[in-house]
């Protein structure tokens, strides 16, 4: 078949680890034999952010920005172990967390659901999207590792001379001091992005914080999504039959174990991190989690919502074939290629994208699949577990089956 042609380019950003040897699989097996790739690249790796003291991570952020779309694969962020394993100058930061700031998005984060494996919470029957506020908090807060007795303070100096000072404790031994912020506006650019995702889905949309504790921080989020429901989109959920709705995150949390699925819980950018992991691993693994960052001014970032794979990394550099799960990283390829054909009206792009999904859920459906799901099978077929090329190609056959129908 001819290759489907690309009139706008899509952001790659490359990865780290086993991640990365599967982001190249990936391309050569299920993408460029059926797609003229066009992509700008940058690499992500751990190496290369050294080289570059980090500047790759902020020029590729600034080129999603630019061209509208992205897919990352997944990246180390270090500790100290990597500091000493990659030789590296500095803790490089999260790049998840550089992007994310960058773009002053929220992430989306729902579970690829396939027929044969149950969700661990059996009364789950649909997906569960986790809405996550994706700036500011404990990712971009200030430490502190206090070394003895002395008095903690929060200060704030306005320009316009309000001067706030209050102690925060007063120590009488070694401890340790954490300052984070938020702002108004990107708050209000994660309650549009939710409330007009929930409509975009037709899902009812549940907001999580604990304002009861945090009488000035959590509750900020609480007015501002109440302020913006009432004046912008109260009307627009009542026409669509859908609801908004508040509450503890401690009561969200009881309140989703016992739901049906079918909604977006929102969170903030810690509680979404854990819920998302949470949600993910009990509707099957976390490598069966799709990932979006959507900015307010309509940029996309598609990404797997897993880790780099470092164990089955090790494993492949002494030379096995790991079974590892590509299916998160293939939808991440699938949402930006979807996404770049709807902007750019090519049809046949967000086609080929469908139809990829679709032979990747069919294949797992009809018993082959790696590792982790097996053990994880329901199915009427006996599941098979391979390693993950063998799975890549399985996909593809299945794959060439529905384009050729």
């Amino acid at each position: 078949m001819e290759k489907i042609k690309m009139t706008t380019p899509l952001v790659e950003l490359d990865g780290d680890e086993m991640t990365r040897i599967l982001w190249a699989d990936i391309k050569s097996v299920l993408l460029e034999p059926y797609i003229d790739l066009k992509t700008v690249y940058f690499d992500l790796g751990l190496p290369e952010r050294e080289k570059t003291a980090d500047q790759v991570t902020v020029d590729s952020a600034n080129a999603i920005k630019e061209y509208g779309v992205g897919v990352k694969c997944a990246t180390i962020t270090p500790n100290a172990q990597r500091v000493e394993e990659y030789q590296l100058t500095e803790m490089w930061k999260s790049p998840n967390g550089t992007i994310r700031a960058i773009l002053d998005g929220t992430v989306f984060r729902a579970p690829i659901m396939v027929k044969g494996i149950s969700p661990v919470v059996k009364n789950w029957k649909e997906p569960i999207t986790i809405a996550r506020h994706a700036y500011g908090d404990v990712y971009r807060c200030v430490e502190y590792r206090v070394p003895g007795p002395g008095v903690a303070e929060l200060v704030f100096s306005g320009k316009g001379g309000t001067d706030f000072r209050q102690t925060i404790f007063d120590f009488d031994g070694a401890g340790v001091i954490q300052g984070q912020y938020n702002k108004d506006e990107s708050i209000s650019s994660f309650a549009r992005s939710c409330f007009q995702f929930a409509i975009d889905t037709r899902q009812d949309l549940w907001f999580s914080t604990k304002d009861t504790i945090s009488k000035k921080y959590d509750h900020t989020f609480k007015d501002i999504f109440a302020d913006i429901y009432e004046a912008e989109y109260r009307h627009k959920f009542e026409s669509l039959g859908i609801t908004y709705f508040y509450t503890l995150i401690d009561d969200a949390v009881a309140r989703v174990i016992r739901s049906k699925g079918g909604f977006i819980w929102a969170c903030k950018n810690y509680d979404g991190d854990v819920m998302s992991d949470m949600v993910s691993t009990a509707f099957g693994s976390l490598a069966m989690m799709t990932s979006v960052l959507v900015s307010p001014d309509g940029k996309y970032e598609y990404e797997a919502a897993h880790g780099t794979v470092t164990q089955h990394y090790y494993r492949y550099l002494q030379g096995e074939n790991p079974s590892t799960n590509p299916m998160a990283t293939i939808f991440a390829w699938t949402g930006a290629l979807a996404k770049r054909g709807e902007l750019d009206g090519n049809a046949a792009l967000t086609e080929f994208a469908h139809k990829l999904e679709q032979a990747s859920v069919a294949t797992i459906e009809s018993g082959v699949m790696t590792k982790d799901l097996a053990g994880l099978w329901e199915g009427e077929l006996p599941a098979t577990a391979v390693d993950s090329g063998v799975f890549l190609q399985s996909i593809k056959i299945n794959l060439e089956k529905l384009l050729e129908a």
